[in-house]
């Protein structure tokens, strides 16, 4: 890999219209804010997207969509899991195609019962890789229920020459981190954190270079890294406590509506609709939501008004 990416690559949300249907133009104008956000990259087709209501065919319209739309203002990362390696190959190799910059997947994994053993995990990211030729991050989160030990980690980097990126959402994120950038010294080329960024300041400490939060607020928590990294460490963490308490209700209460709920007041979208059986936000926990965003003003509270 010749190019290392750092900083803050937020999930673009899916937007639907209250039918439930794709909103396209409401997906041009979500990247357009996210853009002018100031990340450093954009994450499509995540969990966070909704990728497991999307089917094929609009998988495919949004790839498209999402990667003319940003037209290399920022580099995009396209998330490719499924249980399959056949498919999760195929869809790495189209993202790679269309000009993905890099690619998100987590380990295979079907409900409680079906997982693959490790030989299985390290040959299903070793076909991907094959398939794609482009840099890959491994989403290593509490969903899937599989377990990704840190010399497991270890040994996908060091065996699979375009897998380097971690994606860190489990419990301890930052003991992970740190143990994983100890054992894996240079394969680790880039160590991210998630969950909405609700532990960051911890991750940063333990060496993360990097952080993949929804889109509502990345304008505010981008600060935090550039203090972090240039050694203002009381800075950092004075950002960061102004905006943890939107975080911690984003991540506890809301989860992914949390932040079409506020591109709908700020104007970037039409709708916050979710797709069934995901159920809209309670009305008082949206108000509260809503003050909460209020207070710190994020650019996606305000952008489309």
């Amino acid at each position: 890999m010749t190019e290392a990416y750092t900083g803050v690559f937020p999930i673009a949300p899916t937007p639907f219209d209250e039918q439930g249907g794709l909103d396209l133009e409401g997906q041009k104008r979500v990247l357009d804010c996210m853009v002018d956000q100031g990340v450093d990259g954009i994450c499509i087709l995540a969990n966070y997207s909704e990728q497991f209501l999307l089917s094929d065919e609009e998988r495919e319209v949004l790839l498209e969509l999402c990667l003319s739309q940003v037209a290399g203002r920022v580099p995009v990362i396209v998330t490719c899991s499924h249980f399959s390696t056949r498919i999760a190959a195929a869809r790495a190799k189209r993202a790679a195609e269309a000009g993905a910059a890099m690619l998100m997947l987590m380990p295979p994994y079907h409900g409680t019962g079906l997982r693959a053993d490790e030989t299985g995990i390290v040959e299903h990211f070793a076909r991907v890789a094959e398939a794609a030729r482009i840099p890959i991050m491994v989403q290593d989160a509490p969903l899937s229920g599989v377990e990704l030990p840190v010399p497991l980690l270890v040994r996908l980097a060091r065996e699979i020459a375009e897998l380097g990126y971690f994606k860190i959402e489990t419990a301890q994120a930052a003991a992970k981190l740190r143990a994983l950038i100890a054992a894996g010294g240079a394969a680790i080329e880039g160590p991210f954190d998630g969950e909405e960024s609700i532990t960051l300041m911890a991750d940063l400490e333990a060496g993360a270079t990097g952080t993949m939060p929804s889109a509502l607020l990345p304008d505010l928590i981008k600060p935090v890294l550039d203090h972090h990294r240039e050694g203002r460490r009381d800075e950092a963490a004075a950002c960061y406590a102004r905006i943890l308490p939107l975080i911690n209700f984003e991540n506890r209460q809301c989860g992914l509506r949390a932040c079409k709920t506020v591109m709908m007041e700020g104007g970037v979208i039409k709708s916050d609709a979710v797709r069934h059986p995901l159920a809209p936000l309670h009305p008082a926990t949206r108000a509260e939501l809503l003050a909460l965003a209020r207070a710190r003003a994020p650019l996606a509270l305000t952008w489309g008004r």
